[in-house]
């Protein structure tokens, strides 16, 4: 059963993994496949770089506010599923409205009345209260599957072109072979 597996695994590896270096006997089409596999390779990689950088980014965040936090509360002045625009009034009586939003502003609606965490020295660096760097594990993490599985449709279908026009050229090759003989 493991052997199989093991063999299963490697083919699929084989078919859908792209090799940096050509053949010798390797047509123009062929490098121009590979290439393009290369590319879908480095594309879900970015892809994947992205998701990681999010979530690096929104833990980043999270620590610069928990080092030196704030708390106030806010009304949300405009509630969107990606950003939402909120005013707080620090315990100084400053008011402010951060240019980027509130992090993690899912489920606010215009006119709430919410706590909102902030970072006294950059009262610009926002989240709302009890929400952390964890909700951005599953869209980020989401969005690098989504990547991969895009990524290996695209490699499944250029390995299918690939053995398609390898076939066509052994056809020509015995059909020139044939022609050759036949002389």
């Amino acid at each position: 059963m493991i052997p199989r597996l093991v063999n299963a695994f490697g083919t699929v590896r084989r078919v859908l993994l792209p090799h940096l270096y050509g053949e010798p006997n390797e047509t123009r089409a062929q490098t121009v496949i590979r290439w393009a596999r290369i590319l879908v390779v480095i594309f879900a990689c970015l892809v994947t770089l992205q998701s990681v950088l999010l979530v690096a980014g929104a833990w980043r965040n999270d620590r610069q506010i928990e080092r030196n936090m704030g708390v106030a509360a806010a009304e949300v002045l405009d509630a969107g599923p990606r950003r939402s625009t909120i005013e707080f009034v620090t315990p100084d009586r400053i008011t402010y409205r951060p240019e980027l939003g509130v992090l993690y502003p899912s489920e606010l609606d215009t006119g709430m009345r919410i706590y909102v965490e902030y970072d006294r020295n950059d009262p610009d660096l926002v989240r709302v209260q009890d929400r952390n760097a964890l909700l951005a594990v599953i869209p980020a993490g989401s969005i690098a599957v989504l990547g991969w599985i895009v990524a290996g449709i695209v490699l499944a279908a250029l390995a299918l072109l690939q053995r398609r026009l390898a076939r066509r050229r052994s056809d020509q090759d015995d059909v020139s072979l044939d022609s050759q003989s036949l002389s």
